[in-house]
């Protein structure tokens, strides 16, 4: 699947979001992040520099975000799910956000309590939903 630029760019800084928002990060965390941003053709010094300032930096702050087709929404709910799973400590701002979005691409409450449900069981999963549509 050919992915436009504008959903790359908003694929990536989602997950940066999603990582933010309990205020600490993983290595796990960074592992996925960095594997998603090295697929989506983007610099290793734009990962680091902005992993190295993700909780100063403004830019990045919990908005919901519209991508071109359900298909790279739904790959990416998986992925959000994948990151807060392993951290135990996500919140229910998370799961709202994550509602938002799914709203936003025109996801069913049915479709997201499914991946939700489906994902509790993948707790640290090193699987990455993006990388079976790119």
């Amino acid at each position: 699947m050919n992915i436009l630029q504008l959903d790359k760019s908003n694929y990536l800084k989602g997950l940066f979001i999603a990582v933010k928002m309990d205020g600490k990060i993983h290595q796990h965390e960074k592992n996925i992040l960095q594997e998603v941003s090295d697929k989506l053709g983007f610099s290793k010094d734009f990962y680091e520099e902005t992993i190295r300032y993700l909780f100063q930096n403004d830019n990045i702050k919990q908005e919901v975000i519209k991508f071109s087709s359900k298909e790279i929404a739904l790959s990416f709910i998986e992925d959000v799910l994948n990151i807060i799973s392993y951290d135990l400590s996500a919140n229910e701002s998370t799961k709202k956000w994550l509602t938002e979005i799914a709203n936003a691409n025109g996801i069913k409450p049915e479709e997201l309590n499914e991946k939700i449900s489906r994902n509790s069981s993948n707790n640290g999963s090193n699987y990455i939903a993006l990388l079976s549509i790119i």
